[in-house]
């Protein structure tokens, strides 16, 4: 059973687009509406794209750079918190990490494709050329 769950959580990590859907398509069964559960999936995938950069970054260049996504998040939270102080004068902290969380996943998303990308034309181009 808990190479089963293992696997499980190996595969989400990897393919975090899985994750998406699945959580996806389960709060759709759940809840009936499509907006709802494209922004529940969204919410809770975002973690999984962390994970997943992350792994991709050790996989390419054999080093953990986890100190700086840690970092990156934090300077971006700041940036979320300041913005939202000068229009509000305000900090709502449910809509600034809202905010924060969602621009993550798009952050994220966009590097898990860059980086499966590079890594896949990096193994093509080092197999072909030695």
């Amino acid at each position: 059973m808990n190479a089963f769950i293992t696997s499980i959580i190996t595969i989400f990590l990897t393919v975090p687009l899985l994750g998406f859907f699945f959580i996806f398509t389960v709060n759709k069964l759940i809840t009936k509406n499509s907006r709802k559960s494209f922004h529940k999936a969204l919410d809770y995938s975002t973690i999984l794209f962390i994970l997943a950069v992350h792994f991709l970054i050790i996989t390419i260049w054999e080093k953990s750079y986890l100190g700086l996504i840690i970092l990156l998040l934090l300077m971006i939270a700041m940036v979320f918190v300041f913005i939202h102080w000068k229009i509000k004068g305000e900090i709502i902290f449910t809509k600034v990490f809202k905010g924060f969380w969602r621009f993550n996943f798009l952050i994220f998303f966009l590097a898990y494709l860059s980086l499966t990308i590079f890594g896949i034309l990096r193994s093509a181009l080092t197999f072909t050329f030695s």
